[in-house]
């Protein structure tokens, strides 16, 4: 789980092609991530959660702390704390949610900019030690062959147990997903 903070710097800075990160192509998100980072339009920080933290607090709570860690790792300043979707109430830190936040908020897409361009960067690493599962071409969503090659060679230690189907073990009615053999 991977979660950022963002601050511009300057009230109404506007940045070329930042939107809700799961609109931009891989390759906008990137030179998006580029503008973002690369001068002096803001301070940014990435926070994770692990694979075990998820398995033991659940998603939300999870994601919260990767949240939490994110604005831990950010310089300090004034301002409002603002949050994408549903109040975060392991968050610890008084904030406003935005329902569709990263779509509406130049902030809160930068932040789901940062975010999301780091994780695919993880997942690429992750792509090295476990090649088979194509994680540096499916970042991380189960297509066909990210769902086949989890029936032919298991999960790994980097899949979360709790997220169908990586948690059966017989993974079933992943052959009937697939369309069989």
């Amino acid at each position: 789980m991977v979660a950022a903070a963002y601050r511009f710097h300057q009230s109404g800075t506007r940045i070329p092609g930042l939107d809700d990160c799961k609109k931009l192509t891989p390759k906008k998100r990137e030179e998006v991530f580029r503008r973002l980072t690369e001068g002096e339009v803001g301070v940014w920080a990435v926070g994770e959660a692990s694979v075990e933290e998820i398995a033991d607090l659940n998603i939300l709570v999870a994601s919260q702390v990767a949240m939490r860690r994110a604005l831990e790792a950010l310089p300090s300043g004034e301002g409002i704390l603002l949050v994408d979707g549903l109040p975060a109430k392991h968050l610890g830190r008084k904030h406003v949610a935005v329902v569709d936040g990263d779509g509406i908020c130049p902030t809160i897409a930068a932040a789901s900019v940062v975010a999301k361009f780091s994780r695919d960067r993880i997942l690429f690493e992750f792509s090295k030690l476990y090649p088979v599962y194509g994680w540096d071409r499916n970042r991380g969503y189960g297509t066909a062959a990210h769902l086949r090659a989890l029936a032919d060679h298991g999960p790994c230690p980097l899949h979360r147990r709790s997220f169908l189907p990586v948690g059966s073990p017989a993974l079933p009615g992943l052959e009937a997903s697939l369309g069989g053999r």
